[in-house]
C-alpha cells in the first residue's frame, strides 16, 4: 500500500512543480502505510490511508482544524495527535493552487524549524 501513496505523492509534486532547489532538497520516502515528503531531512507532509497531511505553522494548522477545513492528524486510531499538522481526509486534488500553497508553507516551516 505504501507504494501506491509514494506514487500518488510523487505524481502530485510533479504536477504542482514542487522540486528541489539549490540548498533545498525534496525527498519522498515510505512512511508506515503511506509516503512522506522531506525537506532537507525534515518531514513536512504525508499521504497515507488517513489522507493528505501538511506540517504547517501551528497557528495555521489549528485554524484549519477549528473552522472544519482539516482534521487533526493521527496515523493510528489509538495514536496521539500530531501537533501542527492539518489533515485533509479527502483532498481536493483539482484545487492545485491551494495544494501548492500548502506544500510551499509546509516546506518553509520545515526549513525554519529544521
Amino acid at each position: 500500500m505504501a507504494k501506491l501513496y509514494l506514487e500518488k505523492l510523487t505524481e502530485l509534486l510533479e504536477t504542482l512543480k514542487i522540486r528541489s532547489k539549490p540548498g533545498i532538497s525534496i525527498e519522498i520516502k515510505h512512511l508506515f502505510s503511506g509516503a512522506a515528503l522531506y525537506t532537507n531531512g525534515v518531514i513536512c507532509a504525508s499521504w497515507s490511508p488517513v489522507g493528505l497531511a501538511f506540517k504547517l505553522p501551528d497557528r495555521e494548522a489549528e485554524e484549519l482544524i477549528t473552522i472544519g477545513k482539516a482534521s487533526p492528524l493521527k496515523y493510528f486510531p489509538q495514536g496521539h495527535i500530531k501537533k501542527g499538522y492539518a489533515l485533509f481526509e479527502s483532498p481536493n486534488l483539482k484545487d492545485k493552487k491551494k495544494l501548492k500553497s500548502y506544500f510551499q508553507k509546509a516546506i518553509k516551516d520545515a526549513l525554519e524549524k529544521g
